[in-house]
C-alpha cells in the first residue's frame, strides 16, 4: 500500500511524468548543495555524460520520480543511461540504493529485480515485491521465450544504415577475455561440446529500420534471446553500430567510405571514431565523444494482462532527453511523432 496521495495520483498515471524527460539530466548539471544548472548546459551538449555522476541521495530522488508504472507491490522505472543494477560492493548500483527506494515508495524491501535495461542504456527496469507476482511474470516471460514472443522492444541510434531495412540476426556468442576486457564474440562454428556446456549460446535478434537519414538509423530491436551486450554485439554484425558504443562499434572498419568488419578477437575496444559530417551535425568535437552516451534504451516491456494467462499489455518508457536530442539534430522521427505531423 503506497503511503501518499502523490504518489496514488502518479502511479493511476501509469506512464512517465513529463516532467521527468529533462529531469535527469538537468540534476546531473547541478552543482551538489546547489539548486542550480551549470554553465555548460547548452543544447548541444545534452547528448553527452555529464563530467559528475550522481551520489547515492541524488540517485534515489532521481529514481523516484522516474516511475512510469505501479500495481501494488509491482513497480517499473525508467533508469538513466551509466547506471548498473548490480556491482561490487561499495558502488552505486540499483541493487545497493533500493532499500532507500523502496522505503520512500512504500514497497516491500525485499523487492526482486525482475528485467532491466543493461548498465550503459537507458529504459525500463520492472521490479516486483511480491512472490506471487514474481512467479507469474518469470512464468510469462519464459513462455514469450518458449513461442519466439520478443518481450522487450529497445530502440537504438546507429551511425549507419543497414542494408536490409528488417530482418534476423543469428549468430552464437561466448564471453572471453582479452587483455583487460570482459569481450562477447561470434562464433561461427560452435562445436556441440561447447553448446552442451554452455560455453557459447544460439542468439537471435529481430530488428527493424523505423527512420533513416543521411547515413544515420533508428532502429527497433526485439532481442529473443539473453545475452550480455547482445545487441551491441548484433548492430556491429550489421555493420551498424549504435551511437555512443565505446566497447563494440570498433569491429566495424571503413575502406572508401564502405564498412566492413574487423576480426572480433583481435580489436580491442576504443572510444567511437565518428565522421566528420556526424560529428557536424551533433555539434561535437571527436575529443568530446568519449562522453557520448550510448544511444540505446528499451522502450517497452509486454506484461500479462490481469486476470488472463493468454493476453498481455504494453508498458512504455519514453526515451531520455539526450536521445531525443539526437534524433532531432539527425533529422530521424519516432514513429508516433511521425503520425502527429
Amino acid at each position: 500500500m503506497f503511503h501518499s496521495n502523490r504518489w496514488r495520483l502518479l502511479y493511476r498515471c501509469g506512464r512517465l511524468r513529463a516532467s521527468f524527460s529533462s529531469h535527469w539530466y538537468q540534476m546531473l548539471l547541478k552543482p551538489r548543495g546547489s539548486g542550480k544548472p551549470i554553465a555548460d548546459s547548452s543544447s548541444e551538449l545534452s547528448l553527452l555524460r555529464p563530467k559528475r555522476s550522481l551520489g547515492h541521495e541524488e540517485m534515489v530522488r532521481l529514481l523516484e520520480a522516474s516511475v512510469v508504472h505501479a500495481d501494488g507491490a509491482l513497480v517499473a522505472i525508467s533508469k538513466p543511461p551509466g547506471f548498473p543494477v548490480a556491482g561490487k560492493p561499495g558502488e552505486l548500483t540499483l541493487q545497493s540504493v533500493l532499500p532507500d527506494l523502496t522505503q520512500k515508495l512504500g514497497l516491500p524491501q525485499d523487492i526482486q529485480v525482475i528485467k532491466a535495461s543493461g548498465k550503459e542504456s537507458s529504459g525500463l527496469v520492472l521490479l516486483s515485491g511480491c512472490p506471487s507476482t514474481t512467479q507469474r511474470l518469470q512464468d510469462f516471460y519464459a513462455r514469450c521465450r518458449r513461442t519466439k514472443c520478443p518481450p522487450a522492444t529497445y530502440c537504438a541510434i546507429t551511425t549507419r544504415i543497414p542494408v536490409a531495412s528488417e530482418g534476423e540476426i543469428r549468430t552464437c556468442l561466448k564471453e572471453i577475455r582479452v587483455e583487460d576486457f570482459d569481450l562477447v564474440m561470434p562464433v561461427a562454428s560452435p562445436s556441440r561440446g561447447s553448446l552442451q556446456r554452455k560455453e557459447v549460446k544460439k542468439t537471435l535478434t529481430r530488428y527493424k529500420v523505423l527512420d533513416s537519414h543521411e547515413g544515420c538509423a533508428l532502429l527497433q530491436l526485439q532481442p529473443l534471446t539473453v545475452f550480455r551486450n547482445q545487441l551491441l554485439v548484433h548492430l556491429t554484425l550489421l555493420l551498424s553500430p549504435a551511437l555512443g558504443d565505446h566497447v563494440y562499434s570498433s569491429r566495424v572498419g571503413t575502406v572508401l567510405g564502405e564498412p566492413f568488419l574487423l576480426p572480433a578477437e583481435t580489436t580491442l575496444p576504443r572510444i567511437q571514431v565518428l565522421e566528420d559530417s556526424l560529428l557536424k551535425k551533433l555539434h561535437l568535437q571527436q575529443q568530446q565523444v568519449h562522453r557520448l552516451l550510448l544511444h540505446l534504451h528499451l522502450h517497452q516491456l509486454l506484461l500479462p494482462a490481469a486476470g488472463s494467462s493468454s493476453s498481455s499489455t504494453v508498458l512504455t518508457a519514453p526515451p531520455p532527453p539526450f536521445f531525443l536530442q539526437t534524433l532531432s539534430l539527425l533529422g530521424l522521427v519516432l514513429p508516433q511523432d511521425k503520425n502527429k505531423q
